[in-house]
């Protein structure tokens, strides 16, 4: 009889088979690493790419050409504007009193030319009225002369009218020297238009520079575009030249895409290019490189890297290339702000294997 406590006998375990790797897949995953790596390597030597690139467009500082108190300001913060739109007024009132005098100044060159015209004539008068009395003297004084040597008349009468010449003498040369003094007035020529004296000139340029400050009180847009960031208010007084609201361009909008030094051996300009926007995925922009800076980004800054010390460390440098825009891949593209970051991709062939598509469309992208 069996016992109740007689421990259990475990049955034999099962061998398990071991799965054997198929050969074609250890043929199949090195041809496939291989194949990727390859791919990438002919991918990469056809084209280039970067995400250190972005969108740049024209900024314009506004600045006044005329001093003066702000009387209105015309456009807000982030305000779009047509080229000759009123952004702020500078008060007129002392740019029109200086207007005025030049004015005045004018009028009064013309009537200075018009009384050393007169001056010219009424000297020539007395030239020919000096003449004739001169003339009259010297005769008296050679019939004076005359019956003096008869004794005839007295010496006083003699001496008279000897001083009479000498009187006509001086008028004669007062004469003369006042005709030449009003003609050097009109040039030396009493025949010179109005229009053509220096001084007449003078007033006129006066005269046009007030009228373009009056006109500069008015500060217009130069371009289109989108004002920016600025805090002008009414009452402000601006000196020349200072700078009053900046101004962003929307007619003019390219790509700073900045490469690696390394990246740069097959690149030239007129190569096709493709460019995506973070803020807008999915959409591409058709561009071409426009040019290539002749220097990289340090080598314009205010401290340049002094690479002649003992700690120095290479880094690949980066040179800034230019892209313009030639449209998007879509009729209605989103706009494209100045500072938005961008990728940048740019194939790598001759521009004359393929023709880079005109620039026609490059307002596409803008609008």
């Amino acid at each position: 009889m069996t016992s109740k406590f007689e421990p259990a006998v475990d049955p034999a375990p099962v061998p398990v088979r071991k799965r054997r790797v198929p050969l074609w897949l250890w043929i199949a995953g090195p041809l496939a690493v291989l194949g990727f790596f390859g791919w990438e390597w002919v991918v990469s030597s056809r084209q280039v790419a970067t995400d250190n690139a972005y969108v740049k467009a024209e900024r314009i500082l506004v600045a006044p050409q005329v001093a003066g108190r702000v009387v209105e300001v015309a456009v807000g913060q982030n305000q779009a504007v047509r080229k000759g739109d009123l952004l702020f007024r500078i008060d007129p009132q002392p740019l029109e009193i200086a207007l005025a005098q030049n004015e005045a100044q004018l009028a009064r060159m013309a009537n200075s030319a018009t009384a050393s015209r007169a001056r010219v004539s009424g000297a020539g008068a007395s030239i020919q009225a000096s003449r004739e009395t001169l003339a009259w003297a010297e005769r008296d004084l050679a019939r004076m002369q005359e019956l003096a040597a008869q004794q005839l008349v007295s010496r006083k009468m003699l001496d008279d009218a000897r001083h009479a010449v000498a009187e006509a003498r001086t008028s004669l040369a007062d004469a003369i020297a006042a005709q030449a003094e009003a003609e050097a007035t009109l040039s030396g020529d009493v025949h010179t238009a109005t229009e053509d004296l220096p001084e007449y000139r003078a007033a006129l340029a006066m005269v046009a520079q007030a009228r373009l400050d009056l006109e500069h009180a008015e500060v217009r847009a130069p371009v289109d575009g989108v004002v920016g960031t600025h805090d002008l208010q009414v009452g402000e007084f601006l000196a020349v030249g200072q700078t009053a609201m900046p101004l962003v361009a929307t007619s003019t909008v390219w790509i700073e895409a900045n490469f690696k030094e390394t990246e740069l051996t097959r690149m030239q300009v007129g190569q096709p290019a493709v460019v995506e926007l973070d803020s807008y995925p999915g959409v591409k922009w058709r561009a071409h490189v426009a040019s290539i800076a002749p220097a990289s980004g340090a080598e314009f800054s205010v401290l340049p890297a002094q690479n002649a010390t003992g700690n120095w460390v290479k880094i690949v440098q980066r040179i800034p290339v230019r892209l313009e825009i030639d449209g998007a891949d879509r009729p209605d593209p989103p706009l494209m702000r100045a500072g938005m970051s961008a990728e940048v991709t740019v194939e790598l062939r001759d521009p004359a294997d393929g023709a880079v598509e005109s620039p026609a469309g490059t307002a596409a992208g803008m609008h």
